[in-house]
């Protein structure tokens, strides 16, 4: 029996995707995560844009091209948000964002195999311990966020924060067998178990013998107690994705960002004290409703007063049932503009901090071959290129050149 776990969004999806994987490799199946010729799809689906809603409508199409006689399950955030459209596409089972574990149990009823699902005390759903890479673990520490910026649906399909138990996250680690984890959820900075926040979860991973990295962080997180634990970290990642969306103090009240920019200057500030080599990476959206053009330009100009490393920029898409949703929107040539100039920017960005680092030596876990190169990534997140194989190793690396998306470098004895 082949079955294939295909995913579109996040890091939080892929991790549970991954989950799915572990539980149907134990089960005896051939798994797969690339659209191909199989008895079963397990397709995990978004819902963050329109676009992505509606590519994940389409992957019932491509699956069928493959096998239309097979199985398909579907679950996800595209799936949580309208469920009758999948469900009139005839597929054998539709669930949500919410309540993964029904999506394994269904697959156990499928498979002639069983399945006994669990949540915590606060109704965290504990899953089979993902198929994990060979060199980056992404290790999900809570699900849900409480925070209803105007213009985000997930709040409302992923529903409220749930967190997973320190004990389990660390386990998780020590065993994981990748050299770095990454610290992943919808909303990592909101964790909280038993009292314990982001901090003193940190705390407890200090004698770990793996790099330590976070997914997206929010402002509210960053403060003395929360980076003097990073900094006790044996090998800790000084890459910190702190979440802007915009650099107008007008823009950020209309969508609920509850920070502004003077206190997102200070807490980028506050990271480059304890880490001067920091790279601090940001999402930027492009053409809110009824941004004006000073507004756009305070987000321009946010990059280079923020020494920002990374910019991912991304055109507003309206989200129904939002707040943002009856909003005025702007036309679609105007965010197009914006976002182009954003991406610009970024880029800049991005080539300015790596040049800064040209000739320094930075430890690269390397990962991948792409062209004769083996690439990898430092603790800031550069893509290094080395010329040779060197898949799965951690090296020293000396910086050389810009190169591509990234760096060139030379690993050093």
């Amino acid at each position: 029996m082949k079955v294939c776990v295909f995913t579109l969004g996040c890091k939080v999806n892929e991790v549970e995707s991954a989950s799915f994987m572990s539980a149907l490799k134990s089960w005896g199946a051939e798994v797969t995560d690339r659209l191909c010729p199989a008895d079963i799809y397990v397709l995990n689906t978004c819902a963050v844009t329109r676009e992505a809603e509606k590519k994940s409508r389409q992957l019932i199409a491509r699956a069928r091209r493959f096998n239309d006689k097979a199985k398909i399950f579907v679950c996800g955030c595209a799936a949580e948000k309208d469920a009758p459209a999948f469900l009139s596409k005839g597929v054998e089972y539709v669930g949500g964002a919410q309540k993964k574990n029904a999506v394994i149990a269904a697959l156990a009823k499928q498979l002639g195999a069983e399945y006994a699902c669990a949540n915590n005390e606060q109704g965290y759903e504990i899953l089979p311990p993902p198929v994990q890479p060979r060199t980056r673990a992404f290790i999900k520490i809570e699900d849900g966020c409480n925070n209803f910026c105007s213009y985000c649906v997930i709040p409302y399909l992923r529903g409220r924060v749930r967190s997973r138990s320190v004990e389990e996250i660390v386990c998780e680690a020590e065993n994981c067998g990748c050299p770095e984890v990454v610290l992943t959820g919808i909303n990592v900075s909101a964790y909280n178990y038993g009292g314990k926040g982001l901090d003193e979860l940190v705390s407890a991973l200090s004698h770990i013998e793996k790099r330590v990295r976070f997914g997206s962080l929010e402002c509210n997180v960053i403060d003395e107690k929360f980076l003097s634990a990073c900094k006790s970290l044996k090998d800790f990642a000084p890459q910190f994705h702190l979440s802007l969306q915009s650099g107008s103090d007008a823009v950020l009240r209309k969508m609920n960002r509850r920070y502004t920019r003077t206190q997102y200057l200070e807490k980028c500030a506050l990271i480059y004290r304890y880490f001067p080599d920091a790279a601090i990476t940001t999402d930027i959206i492009a053409g809110f409703p009824e941004e004006t053009d000073e507004d756009f330009e305070q987000s321009l100009s946010i990059i280079e007063e923020a020494r920002l490393a990374r910019v991912h920029a991304f055109a507003f898409s309206p989200r129904e049932g939002t707040v943002a949703w009856k909003m005025k929107d702007i036309p679609h040539d105007i965010k197009e503009e914006r976002l182009h100039r954003l991406l610009a920017a970024g880029e800049n960005a991005a080539e300015r901090y790596i040049a800064a680092r040209l000739g320094t030596v930075h430890r690269v876990i390397f990962e991948d071959m792409e062209e004769g190169f083996t690439c990898g990534y430092t603790g800031s997140y550069i893509k290094v290129y080395a010329s040779g194989d060197f898949t799965g190793r951690t090296l020293d690396v000396r910086i050389e050149k810009l190169f591509k998306d990234g760096a060139l470098g030379v690993p050093v004895e």
